[in-house]
């Protein structure tokens, strides 16, 4: 009977955070941090199942293809069934990943949806002119300084963007119609606009499965007994980031070192800020 209770587990993969961002404490999400686990997750189990929970608002579109691809992968030759539950958040690209499993469930208050691609700047021109701030950019190609937030805006730059938007906003309507066939009832209009819905809307307009979570839908399949056992994806953040800038023999107290922690840390608040606003679109 142990034995046989050994075999009742289901891999629970948790992916957190913006994907393809890093922040502070934090490794964002992407194909090199999350490959080993998935590995894991695929062969640990005798159980025809893998769970991902995700809480994600977005980010690298290439990173969220990388992950589903792999996902959808392992899923064909292990023979599973991928099971989704969202968070707080699965929106944008955290809807990407949501799409890798065959079925996909959300708390009552989770965020779903977001099936749109954004690219938000700032316009410095007219800031630095009044400091007296002379702006000069050197390049060999004409469009190699294209969207410079210091030089007034062009339209042929702007129309070169949504060009581009446009592309890969229609790989991932792509990805939404075949992976949710047969279960989409919105109009491609509302579905597709870059809006968000809470969970019982999601459900309505066929994005979601059902309202679960993943302990209460496991059990439903796979009896009282079923034991869920996490997988840790690998490691990293700011400690791990600093320990890339050893002391260099010979240098004064270690002053490169210091120079290079002090990038390493203005790197990661300005990935912090710019993870912060993901987040806050989403009024968390």
């Amino acid at each position: 009977m142990k034995l046989f209770e050994r075999g009742l587990r289901v891999p629970v993969l948790r992916f957190q955070g913006p994907i393809g961002m890093a922040t502070p404490l934090r490794q964002g999400l992407a194909i090199a941090q999350v490959a080993g686990s998935l590995e894991k997750a695929f062969t640990m189990s005798k159980l025809p199942a893998v769970a991902i929970s995700i809480n994600s608002p977005g980010g690298s579109p290439v990173q969220s293809s990388l992950i589903f691809k792999r996902i959808r992968q392992l899923a064909e030759e292990h023979q599973k069934k991928v099971y989704v539950f969202c968070e707080d958040v699965a929106a944008s690209g955290g809807y990407y990943l949501a799409v890798a499993g065959d079925e996909i469930y959300a708390d009552p208050s989770s965020i779903v949806g977001s099936i749109g691609v954004i690219s938000a700047s700032f316009g410095l021109d007219k800031a630095i002119g009044r400091l007296g701030i002379e702006r000069r950019v050197y390049t060999a190609g004409g469009q190699k300084g294209a969207l410079d937030m210091f030089q007034p805006e062009k339209p042929d730059d702007v129309a070169l963007l949504k060009a581009i938007q446009r592309d890969v906003h229609d790989v991932f309507i792509g990805i939404v119609k075949d992976r949710r066939a047969g279960r989409l009832k919105g109009p491609d209009g509302e579905l597709f606009s870059g809006a968000f819905w809470s969970a019982r809307s999601a459900l309505e307009l066929g994005l979601i499965d059902g309202i679960s979570d993943v302990r209460t839908k496991m059990r439903e399949l796979f009896g009282d007994k079923v034991k869920l056992v996490g997988v840790p994806l690998a490691r990293g953040g700011l400690l791990a980031r600093l320990r890339r800038f050893p002391s260099i023999a010979g240098t004064p107290s270690g002053d490169i070192a210091a120079s290079g922690r002090g990038l390493a840390i203005a790197d990661e608040l300005v990935s912090a800020i710019e993870a912060r606003a993901l987040w806050s679109r989403f009024g968390l």
